[in-house]
This record gives C-alpha cells, sequence and structure tokens, in this order.
C-alpha cells in the first residue's frame, strides 16, 4: 500500500473531525455566545449542509487544477475558517468560519476520496477507499469525545486551535511529501443526478439519509441528554462519548463482515432495526446503568455498521456508477446530520431533550420502509445511464 494513502487518512480525519467536534461542548458555546442550545446546535447544521452541497459541487468546479495545488490551496482555506473561529466573539463571526471550514473541508474529503485509489495499485482500491474513509468515520466519533476534554479543560475554542496545529502540520507535510497528481475529468453534476432517477438508487440513498438523520437528532445532543437524565458531568461524559466512539469505529469492519457473511440485504435490514430498538431503549435505561452501557455499545456500533453494506449495495445496484454513487451517498450522509440535528435543536427547544431519542428512532424505522422500497424496486439505472 502506498504510504500517501495513510496521509490522505490522516488529513480526512483532521477534517471530518470539525463537522461533530462542538457536539460535546454545545452548552459552553451556547453560554460563552449567550445563544440557546438549539442555536448553538445549528452549527452543525450549518457545516453539514454545505459539506453535503459543496462536496460534488467544488470537485466539478476545481476539476482541471493538479491535485496537489488543491489540496494545499484548500488546506490554506480550512485553516482560515478554523482561525476565524477561534478569533470569533459573536455567534455571527463563529457561523462564518464554520461555513469557510465547511465547504473547503468538503473539498478535501471528496479530493483524499477521490486520490486515494489513483495512488495504488488497482488490487489496493478499495483498501484505499476504505482507509480515507475510515479516517471520516474515526473522525466523526472520536472527534467529539476529544473536544469535550479540551473544552472543558480549556475552554471551548481549544479543540479547534487543536485542529489548526493538526493543519499546519498537514500542509507542511502535503508541501514535502505528496507528489503532483493530474486531474481526472469529473462527472457533471447532471449526470450524477439522471442516476437517482432509479427508484433502487434514490431510495437507498435516502435510507442513509433518514437514518443519518435519526442518528444526529440524539447524538448531536447527547451531551445535554446526559446530563439531564442522569446527572451526568464533565471526565463521566467524555467516558461514555468515548465508549460509543470506539464501539462506531468498530462498527464499520463488524457490518463489512456481516455484508460478507449474511449477504448485504440481510444486514442492511438486521443493522436498522437493532439501530432503532437501541436508540428507542435509550431514554428506559438511564436509571439501571450495565443496560445503558449495553444499549450504548449497541447503538455505537450499529451507527457506521450500515455504511459498508449500503456502499455494496449500491455497486451490485450499478456498478458502471459505483463512483458517482459513493460521492451522492456521501451527501445524503451528511444532509442527514444536518437534518437530524436541526429536527433534534427543534425538538430540545419546543419541548425536552428526553424526546430526541423518540424522534430519532421514528427518522431511523422510516429508513427501514426506504430500504425495503429500494431491495424490491427493479433495477432500470444501467438503461437510463447509458441512454443518456
Amino acid at each position: 500500500m502506498d504510504k500517501r494513502v495513510y496521509f490522505l487518512m490522516i488529513v480526512s480525519f483532521i477534517v471530518g473531525m470539525v463537522e461533530l467536534i462542538i457536539g460535546g461542548i454545545l452548552d459552553l458555546i451556547a453560554t460563552d455566545l449567550q445563544v440557546s442550545l438549539g442555536k448553538a446546535g445549528f452549527l452543525i447544521t450549518i457545516f453539514s449542509l454545505i459539506f453535503a452541497i459543496a462536496g460534488p459541487v467544488l470537485l466539478i468546479a476545481t476539476a482541471n487544477i493538479e491535485r496537489k495545488r488543491l489540496t494545499l490551496f484548500s488546506l490554506y482555506i480550512f485553516l482560515v475558517g478554523n482561525i476565524i473561529t477561534i478569533l470569533s466573539s459573536s455567534y455571527g463571526i463563529v457561523f462564518l468560519g464554520r461555513i469557510i471550514s465547511s465547504a473547503s473541508g468538503a473539498l478535501l474529503i471528496v479530493l483524499c476520496l477521490v486520490m486515494a485509489p489513483r495512488l495504488v495499485e488497482p488490487k489496493y482500491r478499495g483498501r484505499a477507499i476504505g482507509l480515507v474513509s475510515m479516517g471520516v468515520s474515526a473522525s466523526l466519533v472520536l472527534g467529539v469525545p476529544l473536544g469535550m476534554i479540551l473544552g472543558n479543560t480549556l475552554g471551548w475554542k481549544a479543540p479547534f486551535i487543536l485542529v489548526s496545529l493538526l493543519t499546519l502540520l498537514s500542509i507542511i507535510g502535503v508541501h514535502f511529501f505528496m507528489e503532483r497528481v493530474t486531474p481526472k475529468p469529473s462527472i457533471p453534476i447532471k449526470q450524477q443526478i439522471v442516476t437517482l432517477k432509479d427508484r433502487k438508487i434514490l431510495f437507498a440513498h435516502i435510507t442513509t439519509f433518514l437514518f443519518l438523520a435519526g442518528h444526529t437528532a440524539i447524538y448531536a445532543y447527547l451531551n445535554p441528554f446526559l446530563q439531564s437524565t442522569m446527572g451526568a458531568s464533565g471526565n463521566w461524559i467524555s467516558t461514555i462519548y468515548l465508549i460509543f466512539g470506539i464501539a462506531a469505529v468498530s462498527g464499520g469492519g463488524f457490518g463489512g463482515t456481516l455484508a460478507d457473511t449474511f449477504g448485504v440485504r440481510k444486514t442492511i435490514m438486521g443493522v436498522i432495526i437493532l439501530f432503532a430498538a437501541a436508540i428507542f431503549a435509550l431514554p428506559h435505561t438511564t436509571s439501571i446503568l450495565p443496560v445503558f452501557f449495553i444499549v450504548l455499545i449497541i447503538w455505537g456500533v450499529m451507527s457506521w455498521a450500515l455504511s459498508p453494506a449500503m456502499q455494496s449495495f449500491l455497486i451490485e445496484a450499478s456498478p458502471d456508477t459505483s463512483d458517482i454513487q459513493q460521492s451522492l451517498n456521501n451527501s445524503s450522509l451528511h444532509f442527514g446530520i444536518a437534518f437530524g440535528s436541526f429536527i433534534g435543536g427543534i425538538v430540545i427547544e419546543q419541548t425536552s431533550v428526553v424526546h430526541n431519542a423518540t424522534i430519532g428512532g421514528i427518522l431511523v424505522l422510516l429508513s427501514l420502509a426506504t430500504a425495503v422500497i429500494s431491495m424490491y424496486s427493479r433495477n432500470v439505472l444501467s438503461n437510463k445511464y447509458h441512454a443518456h
């Protein structure tokens, strides 16, 4: 395996960390910026929303730029976004910093995903994409406990200082160790959207969207949930996030093994059912610690177990457009995070954070329905795709 792929994995980890890193320190941000928890949560929503849209759009807009140069430029912009956040004194400026970090971060992740398979022999392509994806998923789950530990100890801006320092190291690394990578023609947005005319493909992406929306509706507000239901605080909450994070990172490998053993369809259905059950059960287990931790671990493992099975399902459904489907599925995932944190913010403002789990569970059950529609729809994509 080309060592540069591991470097791309590190870049994707650093960039991915910024998306949910504030999930565990929403209360600190809300207090310091004098806004509500829901409004602080909207900083996750706007990041994920722009991330979902900007990735494919910016990749096409920058299709002719040499990849090393584009990666360096994007890292500089990403650094600027984080510095704006560090220097901010109001909600509006933090919001601006998040937008800049998100747009540049989206392009960086897509660049890593596109470059990784081109740096290795064909037999290692799947593994190369898997490593970059692992960087992203690891950052999404481990970024939160890391952000909490730093935030609670040194203030909410500390995690962004760490990300800025790591970004600087990445810039130095890319400059000295990455070779030039010539650009490859990208697939026009119109051609990507055409693939969504196939119900099988469309509902598979909607399944990812609803699954992540249900997850984020409670996960983005897990800190206030634990505070209000268990009276937990500081290091105890960090420990819970860390246990969840380890479970979630192992979930990717577990999901891949399940898909290879039992088949893609059975895995998708089984994972969604277990995931929904864990989320619905969560508020009812907070007074019985051993049961709570079992449910937490099941929830964590299942949260990333769907991804490999869904990617395999999409490749099977449309081998000709597998690259497009990977990009669209990445966008569906981030749209889901944006929608889930937005809905969760409304729930926490209008009722109580205890109800976030119920709303999350309902969204996950809806993803079960869309998965069934996807699996039992006829595959007509290849004809439509070749017709264009």
